[in-house]
């Protein structure tokens, strides 16, 4: 098939770039680099370009017939949402408009979205299946949503089918160590430890330690990069077989706190890892699990290497094989 990856130069978008190049699809990659690198594109054509530019856009789509288009071009920092809204909004809703409205221009019907749990708020009850009620918290999450509704809407109106797939918390690296995350700002704690491990951080913050969890620290839900491009495939397959629009949510629904994140890359790294404790941050719930069963059930979806010791050896490859050279 002929893909068009929108934000195939980041972290997710990268990885779901070389996994379908290893499957033999046809890749176009379209990112403006604000957030990625020209560099995490290992394969397939790249074209600089930004989803605000609808010329651009239309350009695109007439040069080449796609098949379906992934989106993974969003901003996802919540501290930032909250501070400047507008840019959110713009970036995640309206340019996102933009790509879809030439999707219909152009007859590309098939849409895979990288959306979030954060749709969600403050759990009401965890795991959080796909019918918790969605009540988003901060700007950020109040963008992928109305992107969600947004889509159910172009589904009726023009038959533009579509899956979001909302993340929990996406970490590892390429087993290869070819790729690998690398925000700027990094927020991530995963990463963010690994960088206290290698010398590259201080030390790491931990924002609580008295919540009401089994140590104390929040409990999160870890899902591995190439599970979650693993996920869009499947999705994209079940989609294109029955022009049904979904929605999944993807994590490994094993919590797993800050402190075992933490004890674990002691172990993998043989450093201790310098931490600092903080007061807690606002809006941070205690517990943040996946419930997945849908995505296994109706994608046969089925995690290979979210296990933490994996994604903890995978995301330590490519720290010490890309800035420890």
């Amino acid at each position: 098939m002929k893909i068009l990856v929108v934000g195939g130069a980041g972290y997710i978008g990268s990885h779901m770039g070389k996994w379908l190049l290893s499957a033999n699809h046809e890749v176009t990659t379209f990112d403006n680099l604000s957030k990625g690198f020209r560099d995490s594109v290992v394969g397939g054509e790249f074209i600089e370009g930004d989803l605000a530019n609808r010329e651009q856009l239309d350009q695109l789509f007439k040069s080449t017939a796609f098949d379906a288009v992934m989106h993974f071009a969003s901003f996802i920092e919540v501290a930032e949402s909250v501070r400047n809204p507008a840019r959110y909004y713009q970036n995640n809703f309206t340019n996102t408009q933009n790509l879809l409205d030439t999707m219909v221009a152009h007859d590309v019907n098939y849409f895979i979205f990288s959306s979030t749990a954060a749709v969600f708020g403050e759990p009401q009850y965890t795991p959080i299946d796909e019918k918790h009620p969605k009540l988003p918290i901060n700007p950020y999450g109040k963008s992928k949503l109305m992107v969600e509704q947004m889509l159910e809407d172009y589904d009726k109106a023009y038959g533009l089918k579509s899956v979001a797939l909302r993340y929990f918390n996406a970490a590892g690296a390429d087993p290869s160590g070819e790729l690998g995350e690398r925000h700027d700002p990094e927020s991530h704690l995963i990463p963010l430890v690994l960088q206290a491990a290698s010398g590259r951080r201080k030390e790491i913050s931990l924002f609580g330690n008295d919540y009401d969890t089994p140590d104390g620290t929040c409990v999160r839900d870890y899902i591995h990069v190439q599970d979650l491009c693993d996920a869009h495939m499947l999705a994209l397959e079940k989609l294109m077989k029955t022009s049904k629009s979904n929605q999944f949510n993807l994590g490994n629904g094993l919590g797993l706190s800050v402190q075992q994140v933490i004890d674990c890359a002691d172990k993998i790294t043989g450093h201790e890892i310098p931490v600092q404790i903080e007061a807690r941050r606002p809006g941070d719930p205690a517990i943040l699990v996946a419930d997945a069963t849908r995505a296994k059930q109706e994608l046969g979806w089925v995690p290979q290497l979210s296990d933490l010791e994996k994604i903890v050896e995978s995301a330590w490859k490519w720290e010490q094989s890309f800035f420890l050279q």
